[in-house]
């Protein structure tokens, strides 16, 4: 009811001069008092600028980038001076996870930062004990077979790669991998499946709505996403509320809520056989998959909450 949307043409690129041209017009009708920025890019850029001209106007600065600093800092090229004043002209900075906020600080934050994460609606997550699925969606798939899911964007960051090779080297044979998502990887990822010849164990679902994915959820037996870089993770932490063991790796935000043997395994950065090691185990323990499923779901209830979160944004 009080909020209004602008869509902005001319694409990217343009899109820094022509925000900050427009925010510019419209701040002297409605004199706003806040200038919010989601994430330090195209956006960052239009804060910036318009941080320029009002500089009594307090900039936040929300983070939740999930791809890998070396990628962003090849991205900024020649207008890293000029992005770094994005984190240095910041008069606050919401993260949400503490290694962004560290990735802030070595870029030339100097004000106050806090990290609040992304959240789940638990009331979408349903917990069910494991082991006694029929109730969620197996996409042709038996009742014995073993089903890994993964929910990603398929781009080269989340490493959907690696886990159909991972696939490929499984001891078992009744598993069926249900990859959820879209994605430009996703041809190269049907090739892989084919020449490794799995092609008929993974089922591409493709995009689906949001309100879909507690049903893939939910009659799945384990979540795998084997990232190359990560801000934080959501996906983790839906499959955590619907009662999934958890396997991924080292990376970005991920250790903050992943545990190893706690809250989820841990495999290594680009090592199928690694990965297929970990599933094969979070499987096959039936006492380490109880844990993880329940002290999974705990700590979502307790940290990762929109109840809780929100309140925190509110602050």
């Amino acid at each position: 009811g009080d909020v209004n949307v602008y869509r902005i043409g001319g694409g990217k690129g343009l899109f820094p001069v022509r925000a900050f041209l427009l925010a510019r017009r419209l701040h002297r009708q409605k004199k706003y008092r806040v200038t919010w920025s989601i994430m330090a890019a195209y956006a960052g850029f239009a804060a910036l600028f318009f941080k320029f001209f009002n500089p009594r106007i307090p900039l936040l600065l929300t983070l939740q980038e999930g791809d890998s600093e070396e990628h962003i800092l090849k991205r900024v090229g020649l207008f890293y001076p000029l992005w770094k004043l994005i984190f240095k002209k910041a008069d606050y900075i919401q993260a949400i996870s503490k290694y962004l906020a560290d990735f802030a600080r070595r870029h030339g934050a100097v004000c106050p930062i806090e990290v609040v994460p992304n959240g789940v609606s638990l009331d979408k997550f349903k917990f069910q004990p494991r082991r006694q699925n029929g109730s969620g969606l197996r996409p042709q798939a038996s009742e014995n077979s073993k089903i890994i899911i993964t929910t990603s964007r398929l781009v080269y960051k989340n490493g959907v790669d690696v886990l159909v090779r991972a696939c490929a080297r499984l001891p078992i044979t009744n598993y069926q991998l249900i990859i959820v998502g879209n994605g430009p990887e996703k041809p190269k990822l049907e090739h892989l499946a084919r020449d490794l010849n799995v092609a008929d164990k993974i089922k591409f679902i493709g995009q689906v709505d949001p309100e879909e994915i507690p049903k893939y959820l939910s009659g799945a037996d384990i979540f795998v996403r084997p990232s190359r870089s990560e801000g934080l993770g959501n996906s983790f932490l839906e499959a955590m509320a619907a009662g999934l063991p958890v396997i991924g790796t080292r990376v970005g935000g991920i250790p903050e809520f992943i545990k190893d043997r706690e809250t989820g395994l841990f495999c290594d950065v680009d090592n199928p056989g690694d990965l297929a090691q970990k599933i094969t185990r979070g499987l096959d323990d039936d006492k380490l998959y109880q844990r993880l499923s329940e002290s999974g779901r705990k700590l979502v209830e307790e940290s990762y909450s929109w109840e809780n979160i929100s309140e925190k944004m509110r602050r």
